[in-house]
């Protein structure tokens, strides 16, 4: 397409180069304190917002004296289960100077009215305000599983908060629809399109049939939505998949809705680049993949980010040390400040080779947008199993075309000889350690802070909660009344779990299809089950427990789908459970194993927990495998401690992992596992 806009696209934009993006790191661990330090570091190095990582208890609704918080407190992020841990969490940041971006879902009406009157007590006008509050819930249902309650219910508080910020609230996005799990969950880039967009206008449907926000500020209501995207390494196909986001939120904003300002129909979004990728082995390479994929929602002007937040290069080993996170802020501003990028139009701008690739897209991703909504739209699409199933089965394609060397990853199926590792050499200290008394301080904190309160207005704020929730009320007043009355994140969901109830999401794996029909390998590894539950007079079943609040199922998801595919009767319930419940269910079903699938760091208290419970129901024999984000000390502790196998990123090969897990229940049976596959 020739250029007709009278500017030269082959150099410099004569208006001056663009701003950059707003650079975060997503960071928070340990305890508030521990976490504003982080933050202020960050900031003086050059870092221009703030994301906060929020521990999974706080997350899910849960204090950190809950029964299912024990080894989850402080790990993935900080436990913000109260007014004043977050008025700990922001002391000597000013909020009228902020943006802050929130990663918070089910929680998020609590998190951003304690947000609110934390700003309150700076003396800060809300209205002044300006950040992201992610609260996609309906992708939490699809990949990182921080759901609480059934998705009707889940829909009203979503609704309730974007209604309360477009009034109260202006320069807020009360809503961030987050498309990065999804792809971290195995989304292709046209399912990721469809999803997102389908949940946007599950969303905006809500709002508009609500009748909270009045027909001439539903504009305003569009134009506060915004993305948070995944870039992966294939970073031409990325840019693409941007664009193609832009142009069709464009065409949803206008003929749908029918929204006239242009400026409300900008696509805005954040971006953090993909962590599916990131590797353990030969970790150094991870470098390399993030700056990638950065370029992807960078190189093109008309569809850039407007923030971008980096993983760390170490982040498939562990927790990333300041210095780690450092690193990634610094890629940002070389790329930003010492590169020319930010000096030109959009450089695509014209290439047939791009727009080809963008039309696909669109049309591949509104044909699943019309399966969809063909079925009642993104809810009911949840709610049927539908949309957990395709990303399954897309999660294991992958999974599939890795190990048959079809889709090479540097340093894990190819290229895998290597130096030594200075980054690696000692790989205890290549991550940050979890404060070990985390735990222990948030327990003392909260028990504290219940102390101090008037019980008698803490119960009847929850009791207004209770009430409200039956009605159409909007619910952020009630939240922000229990808030100053002192109520704590446990409290305010219980009080909403007593009236929405919990939900449990389908998981994907019954229908998703795996890779039963392939491969040499995984035809041994299926007569060997099949002979060692012959020799048992039964066929070997395998539990999948995930044990906490980690809802990060993917792995366990695509370990139960090969399991099926190797011959082994799978039982897998799902994610957030307790040790005694996965005990329960194994003594129930009389398994041969029983694998735990940990990724937040509580592996160290979870573990032991359900090895002890196995003793005392009789299962002592039965061998227990663990998978997971474990750092090597971790791994030898837990196999001295009696764990059969413990296997981590670096073990892409699945169907391996299988024979090794028939392996183990031979030893334990007294069989020799060789000898009895050799008679199948």
């Amino acid at each position: 397409m020739p250029d007709t806009t009278g500017s030269d696209q082959r150099g410099p934009d004569k208006a001056g180069p663009d701003k950059p993006w707003v650079m975060r790191t997503y960071a928070g661990h340990s305890s508030a304190a521990e976490s504003n330090a982080l933050y202020r570091k960050n900031l003086s190095k050059g870092q221009t917002g703030l994301s906060v990582a929020f521990d999974l208890p706080t997350q899910t609704g849960y204090d950190p004296d809950h029964i299912l918080s024990r080894g989850e407190v402080g790990k993935v992020g900080v436990p913000i289960p109260h007014l004043g841990a977050m008025r700990r969490l922001f002391q000597d940041i000013p909020l009228s100077e902020m943006n802050t971006s929130m990663t918070i879902n089910a929680t998020a009406m609590w998190l951003l009215a304690m947000y609110q009157v934390a700003a309150e007590e700076q003396g800060v006008d809300q209205a002044s305000l300006a950040g992201t509050t992610q609260n996609d819930i309906i992708k939490e249902y699809l990949s990182r599983g921080t759901y609480v309650f059934p998705p009707e219910a889940s829909l009203r508080l979503t609704t309730d908060m974007i209604a309360y910020t477009v009034s109260d609230i202006p320069k807020w996005n009360p809503l961030n629809i987050c498309s990065y799990h999804l792809q971290e969950a195995g989304a292709t880039p046209t399912q990721e399109l469809a999803y997102a967009l389908s949940t946007a206008i599950a969303v905006l449907d809500a709002v508009k049939d609500g009748g909270q926000v009045d027909e001439a500020d539903f504009e305003k209501v569009v134009g506060r939505i915004s993305f948070f995207v995944n870039a992966g390494v294939r970073f031409i196909e990325e840019t693409c998949k941007m664009r193609a986001f832009g142009r069709m939120w464009e065409e949803i904003t206008r003929v749908r809705y029918g929204v006239q300002d242009p400026k409300m129909r900008r696509f805005r979004y954040g971006v953090q680049v993909n962590s599916l990728g990131l590797t353990e082995a030969q970790p150094e390479n991870n470098v390399q993949r993030i700056v990638l994929e950065m370029l992807g929602v960078t190189l093109s002007k008309n569809a850039r980010a407007r923030a971008v937040q980096l993983p760390a290069w170490n982040e498939a080993l562990g927790l990333p040390r300041p210095w780690d996170q450092q690193w990634s802020l610094r890629l940002q501003q070389v790329l930003a400040f010492e590169s020319d990028l930010l000096e030109y139009e959009d450089i695509f701008e014209g290439s047939h080779v791009i727009e080809a690739k963008v039309a696909e897209l669109v049309e591949g991703a509104q044909a699943e947008i019309d399966r969809v909504q063909a079925m009642g739209g993104a809810v009911a699409a949840v709610e049927s199993g539908y949309m957990k199933s395709e990303l399954v089965a897309s999660h294991a394609e992958r999974r599939g075309l890795i190990e048959a060397g079809d889709m090479k990853v540097v340093g894990v199926n190819s290229y895998v000889e290597t130096e030594p590792s200075p980054l690696t050499a000692d790989l205890d200290a290549a991550i940050m350690a979890a404060d070990p008394e985390a735990e222990a301080n948030a327990v003392a904190d909260v028990e504290a802070w219940r102390e101090q309160r008037d019980a008698a207005v803490v119960e009847d704020a929850l009791e207004r909660v209770r009430q409200e929730a039956k009605t159409d009320t909007n619910l952020m007043e009630a939240t922000l009344a229990a808030v100053r009355a002192g109520v704590t994140v446990g409290e305010w969901s219980q009080a909403l779990r007593d009236v929405f109830g919990e939900y449990r999401a389908p998981t994907g794996v019954s229908g998703a299809v795996g890779v039963a029909e392939s491969g040499g390998e995984l035809r041994a590894v299926r007569e060997k089950v099949g002979s060692i539950g012959e020799s048992l007079g039964t066929r070997l079943r395998l539990l999948v427990g995930k044990p906490g609040l980690d809802g990060h199922s993917n792995g366990a998801e695509q370990i139960a789908v090969r399991a099926r595919d190797a011959g082994f009767e799978v039982v897998y319930q799902g994610i957030r459970l307790t040790p005694e419940q996965i005990v329960a269910a194994a003594v129930a079903e009389d398994v041969h194993c029983v694998g735990l699938s940990i990724l937040s760091g509580s592996h160290m208290e979870l573990v032991p927990d359900v090895q002890r419970r196995m003793v005392e129901a009789g299962m002592g024999d039965v061998p227990v495998i663990v998978g997971g984000i474990i750092p090597g000390a971790d791994a030898r502790r837990l196999e001295e401690q009696g764990v059969a196998a413990v296997f981590t990123p670096k073990d892409f090969g699945m169907t391996e992992i299988m024979g090794r897990i028939a392996d183990e229940i031979a030893r334990a049976n007294g069989l020799d596992a060789n000898a009895v596959g050799s008679r199948a």
